[in-house]
Formats: C-alpha cells, structure tokens, sequence
C-alpha cells in the first residue's frame, strides 16, 4: 500500500505532465494529425489523477442500498 505522500507526489507528477501535454496541445493546430493522440493522453491523465484522488480521499457513504 502506497503511503499519503506517495500519492500525493504521484498526483503532482501527472498534474505537472497534464501541464506540459496542455502546453504542447495550444501549439498545434485544430486538423494536426498529432492532436488526437494528444488529446488521448490527457483523457488518460485525467483518469488516473482522478482514480488516484479517489484512493486518497475516499468517499464516505455506501454505494449498496
């Protein structure tokens, strides 16, 4: 099991690689051909950065009624 900070840390790098993917996707035009892939990448960011915030503030309640 991976400690508070570790995650923590884990959340900042994919923040700081959303950024930079950010960066790079403003810099290309609307029809590149390099800009879905791009864009694929920050959904998978995304996804992974929310899963890990999900582990470090886990929700209260019951998914079950």
């Amino acid at each position: 099991m991976r400690t508070e900070n570790q995650i923590k840390s884990k959340i900042n790098e994919l923040t700081m690689q959303k950024k930079m993917l950010h960066t790079r996707l403003t810099a290309l035009k609307e029809n590149s051909p390099e800009r879905d892939s791009l864009l694929n990448q920050e959904t998978r960011l995304d996804d992974m950065i929310t899963m890990l915030e999900w582990v470090l503030f886990e929700p209260s309640g019951s998914y079950h009624m």
